[in-house]
């Protein structure tokens, strides 16, 4: 089922949210789906926004129209990337999407944060696929605006933080799989996969138990636990990975890291893992640390071809 009252109301989106706010958020809001939203249920709540003391869009969640923000560098080199905020599948956490793609910008890259759907009984049929249907469906629409964008063919990736990750890393080990019924999986596989502090294993030893709730429900069963474990379908077509997490992370195991990384290897896929002491979750905002992290990430991307001029 497709949702057609998203269509019209995304022009009067940005007056109805932002009224009576000055906003100092000013990019781009280009909308996933151009003839409904799949699998979505009607619903009268409106989206939900945080802002900070300074008017920007710190969190986000109830998300009705899914979309994308387009973080347009000064001087594109022609890779992509499209960046999944986490937040336990509870909400998004765009602050910490925006503090990324604002250094990205600074390397030449274009970014695209996706707004996907969270999931909710209330806002779609099936909660369990509908952030990887948004997630499928920027890839395809960052590659058909390839052009628009100054974007390379072969340079578009994806990257997520948290939970996030999950949505990241499902897309990129499941991409012979359309999550909404009928259409084409060509153009679906990322070209290289970013991986931060990620929510990866359901599996009970490790998983993020928010996580696993919000999408799955209250009882998810052993088979659904390995279908949404992304560890269990790395192949030798998964991309080439950087992964980041901290030791001391007490939200997200970092074993998570541990195990998709092994899981890499084992395929021959080439990959990437920083495990850092200390430096808790979502550790990319917080001043008193270094964003060393980021560092390794813009020498990675450089050494794989990414950051030179198209």
């Amino acid at each position: 089922m497709r949702h057609p009252l998203a269509l019209s109301i995304l022009p009067l989106l940005a007056a109805t949210l932002f009224q009576g706010r000055s906003l100092a958020q000013s990019e781009p809001e280009v909308p996933l789906y151009a003839a409904g939203i799949p699998n979505a249920v009607a619903s009268t709540q409106p989206e939900r926004r945080t802002y900070d003391a300074a008017g920007r869009l710190t969190a986000l969640s109830n998300v009705l129209v899914p979309r994308l923000f387009v973080y347009r560098p000064a001087s594109p080199n022609g890779t992509g990337l499209i960046v999944c905020p986490g937040g336990g599948y509870r909400n998004l956490n765009t602050e910490n999407a925006r503090f990324i793609a604002q250094r990205l910008n600074q390397w030449g890259v274009t970014v695209f944060v996706l707004t996907y759907r969270l999931p909710a009984d209330g806002l779609m049929q099936d909660r369990s696929i509908g952030p990887f249907q948004d997630a499928q469906q920027a890839l395809r629409l960052v590659r058909q605006r390839a052009a628009e964008w100054g974007l390379q063919p072969n340079r578009l990736g994806i990257l997520g933080s948290s939970a996030g990750g999950h949505v990241a890393a499902i897309t990129a080990t499941r991409f012979t799989k359309a999550f909404e019924p009928g259409k084409d999986t060509s153009g679906l596989r990322p070209d290289f996969l970013v991986l931060c502090w990620p929510v990866i294993s359901f599996r009970a030893d490790m998983a993020h138990p928010g996580s696993v709730k919000n999408l799955l429900g209250d009882h998810p069963t052993a088979t659904q636990r390995v279908e949404y474990s992304p560890e269990e379908h790395v192949t030798t077509a998964t991309p080439p990975t950087f992964l980041v997490h901290a030791g001391d992370d007490p939200t997200v195991k970092f074993s998570n890291s541990i195990r998709f990384y092994e899981a890499l290897k084992k395929a021959g896929v080439p990959a990437e893992l920083h495990l850092y002491e200390k430096g808790g979750h979502g550790f990319g905002l917080k001043p008193d640390l270094p964003d060393s992290w980021m560092t390794q990430l813009e020498i990675w991307l450089r050494n794989r071809g990414l950051l030179n001029r198209s």
